[in-house]
């Protein structure tokens, strides 16, 4: 039952008390995010510093770990029955379907903000839309600022409202059927870039747009079309159930890196404007570059000294690795390595943190992307049944398919979404392992190909895999071919035959046709002349003609006369070594 504009009203103004604590770590982590630290901590600044001295960490941490996690996962439609060529290529087809929902819907390029914003904020909302234009479903990933969702007690969101502001004028411009209510009374004469909020409430039952400030004025109502949830929430794990983001106690290290920064710098700046000390007897003082001071004492012109104790410096080392160990990122991801590098022990041991926080977030993904990908299908089939072609790029090849969701999806809604075996692995350490389980006779080269962590058509690329170890033991025939060709001339054989078709098969790949098209045609055998009726023929027996026998009134004797010796020793290889053969021949 969905529920009145005053029960929607009531339930968001639960989640946002609920939530504004969390609402205020993630302001402070984004105004340091931007540099704008001080206005976070304002009495930790002197007047006229309102931005940070020194590198921003924090977002030079979430930028580098974002593009790690980022890549999408590979997405396999398995079939029930792997032997059934049918099932097959229900589940190629399938797999294609899912993986243009991603291309549609720009997720490539969405996924670098997506992962971003979950490891600053703690979590990532994924809102699947209705695309009427491409007639398919559209995935979109929402800012978490502002963003409230709600859980059941199996971790599902059964609620979602997201807190927009904008001007009063951008309001209006989107929608404009509602601008007398909007604009009240004054019409355009009031400020037009006033600030104003407006909330987006989602729940398996509508989708409802509204303006708390005028009213709960509902802008745009829709019932949801599956009567079911369209918002999945990627979220990271917490002890509490509250939503943290991975900064949002690292924020005082930051703070006093900065003041720590401004300190030496104060200290550098107090040490070069230092008071001048001169002896009694300098009556007259020159300041610049060739200034000249009368003194019988040289050695007390001097300015005044300004120690500073050296456990501020090595406090400073201190807050450095504080902060590196509070946003867990290694000291190795900006090249500073001091371990023996030679057997690799160091690196991986300064990479363990940052290969387990990657492992554990692209997990998340995949089980939040698999309910993004069943809840298109479902979109696709339901709200969209009618035919439609789509196009995209499968393992290096173009690909054009035509499906209907009704019978190509058919109520499968499942899907394989999987990061692979390689998970958290830099790509040099997951080649070297695949390879190792894959020679070792661990997996199979199926299975190998589908844990890469970018989507593979197994089933069209293990056909490419065999068409082209075949045409290689062609080519590798026609090499062999070729290099007899010395050997059968030195033993007297005819060999243009050979170069003739050799020539010919270079000829016609020279103009694109296909290997294994020019073989076929090149090595058929002629068909042989049939001679005319009563023409003389010869007759080739395999062994000589018994002795004795009558051979249709010839002379027995020159019939069963014995080769001579010449004839016998007529074939001799490049070696030296005879070949003998015996050949009888019968005239009729």
């Amino acid at each position: 039952m969905a529920l009145t504009i005053e029960q929607v009203t009531a339930r968001v103004d639960s989640l946002r008390y609920r939530n504004h604590e969390r609402d205020a770590r993630n302001l402070d982590v984004l105004a340091v995010r931007k540099g704008k630290i001080a206005q976070v901590y304002p009495n930790f600044f002197p007047e006229g510093v309102d931005a940070n001295v020194v590198a921003n960490f924090i977002d030079i941490v979430a930028r580098d770990l974002s593009e790690v996690m980022a890549p999408l996962p590979a997405v396999n439609c398995s079939a029930a029955n792997q032997v059934s060529d049918r099932a097959r290529s229900f589940a190629d087809k399938r797999t294609r379907i899912a993986s243009n929902y991603f291309q549609n819907s720009d997720l490539a390029v969405q996924m670098y903000s997506g992962a971003d914003w979950y490891i600053t904020y703690g979590f990532v909302p994924f809102i699947i839309e209705l695309d009427d234009e491409a007639k398919l479903p559209r995935i979109r990933i929402e800012n978490p600022i502002g963003a409230y969702p709600e859980f059941d007690r199996y971790g599902r969101c059964v609620a979602f409202a997201k807190r927009y502001s904008m001007t009063l004028g951008e309001l209006v411009s989107q929608f404009p059927e509602y601008d007398r209510e909007l604009l009240g009374p004054d019409g355009y004469r009031q400020d037009l870039n006033t600030q104003i909020e407006m909330i987006r409430y989602y729940d398996k039952d509508q989708s409802i747009i509204y303006v708390p400030r005028k009213n709960n004025l509902v802008l745009s109502e829709a019932v949801n079309p599956l009567g079911k949830m369209m918002v999945v929430v990627a979220r990271k794990p917490s002890i509490d159930g509250e939503l943290r983001g991975q900064f949002d106690d690292v924020l005082g290290i930051q703070l006093l890196r900065n003041r720590f920064a401004l300190l030496a710098m104060e200290a550098a700046e107090k040490s070069v404007q230092a008071p001048i000390v001169l002896p009694q007897d300098v009556q007259e003082l020159q300041l610049g570059g060739d200034a000249v001071i009368r003194t019988a004492n040289p050695a007390g012109v001097r300015r005044v000294e300004l120690n500073i104790p050296a456990g501020a410096f090595t406090e400073q080392n201190l807050l450095n690795q504080e902060l590196r160990v509070g946003a867990r990122y290694p000291e190795s991801r900006t090249g500073n390595i001091s371990q023996s590098v030679v057997t690799g022990q160091g690196v991986q041991a300064l990479m363990g943190a940052f290969d387990t926080q990657v492992k554990s977030a692209q997990a998340i993904f995949a089980a939040s992307l698999r309910d993004v990908i069943s809840v298109c299908f479902e979109v696709d089939e339901t709200i969209f049944p009618e035919e439609k072609t789509i196009r995209g790029v499968d393992s290096g090849s173009p690909y054009e398919i035509t499906y209907k969701p009704t019978k190509d999806i058919k109520n499968d809604y499942s899907a394989d979404v999987r990061y692979g075996m390689l998970a958290g692995l830099n790509p040099a350490q997951g080649l070297i392992f695949m390879l190792q389980a894959l020679g070792g006779g661990l997996i199979s080269k199926d299975m190998a190909m589908r844990e890469l962590p970018f989507t593979v058509n197994v089933t069209q690329e293990l056909e490419k895999i065999e068409i082209e170890n075949m045409r290689q033991s062609l080519l590798g025939s026609i090499t062999a071919l070729s290099q007899a060709i010395p050997q059968m001339a030195m033993q007297g054989q005819d060999a243009s035959e050979v170069v003739r078709q050799i020539a010919a098969v270079i000829k016609a790949r020279q103009k694109g046709q296909a290997l294994e098209d020019v073989i076929e045609e090149v090595f058929t055998p002629q068909p042989q002349p049939v001679p005319p009726a009563g023409a003389q023929q010869a007759v080739e027996q395999p062994s000589p003609v018994p002795a004795g026998a009558s051979a249709g009134g010839a002379n027995p004797e020159i019939a069963s006369a014995p080769p001579d010796i010449m004839s016998l020793l007529s074939g001799i290889t490049g070696g030296g070594t005879p070949t003998a053969s015996v050949r009888s021949t019968r005239r009729l």
